[in-house]
């Protein structure tokens, strides 16, 4: 078994709880009051290999300290921000130099794409940060499917231990 530690963060409201959620159990739930760090623990098997996963959902607020400790801890990262809350879409870069302290590569996945009348940050904004952090890009929704959802933390899995990735996800 290999043991892999994912990292989840951005601002409050993204749906960072609803796609771990998500990814475990194949359910959407809309809304979470998340106030603590919550670890969640699975195991699955990507290209035929079996990988224990732990994946850590913290809580906004933290101290930059606590998130600089929770980056050394992780081996890939999810950064998420939503396409409805520009303010958090926004926050991403400063999160990303966090992460260029210990580890680099980023990969940026827009989420909520199907909540269009809200869209605060277009596909063009998105794919052009991306391309300003030097990485790919890609738009999900994480209430409507969740293969989408599957396939990034397969791809976050299957690649080399200094990727990082931004999901861009909200919940409602």
């Amino acid at each position: 078994m290999v043991p892999v530690k994912l990292l989840i963060l951005g601002a409050q409201n993204t749906g960072k709880t609803a796609l771990c959620v998500r990814f475990i159990t194949k359910r959407f739930i809309g809304e979470y009051d998340h106030k603590t760090e919550v670890t969640y623990r699975c195991s699955r098997t990507v290209d035929q290999e079996t990988v224990d996963l732990e994946i850590l959902d913290l809580p906004c607020k933290n101290s930059v300290a606590s998130i600089e400790s929770s980056i050394r801890w992780a081996d890939g990262f999810l950064l998420l921000y939503s396409i409805t809350q520009r303010s958090s879409f926004l926050e991403i870069p400063r999160l990303k130099t966090l992460i260029d302290k210990t580890k680099q590569s980023l990969v940026l996945v827009a989420n909520k794409a199907d909540l269009e009348v809200g869209r605060k940050v277009t596909t063009e904004e998105g794919q052009r940060l991306a391309k300003d952090l030097g990485c790919g890009f890609r738009e999900l929704s994480v209430a409507e499917a969740v293969l989408s959802v599957e396939a990034v933390i397969f791809q976050l899995i299957s690649l080399p231990w200094r990727c990082s990735y931004v999901v861009s996800c909200a919940t409602g």
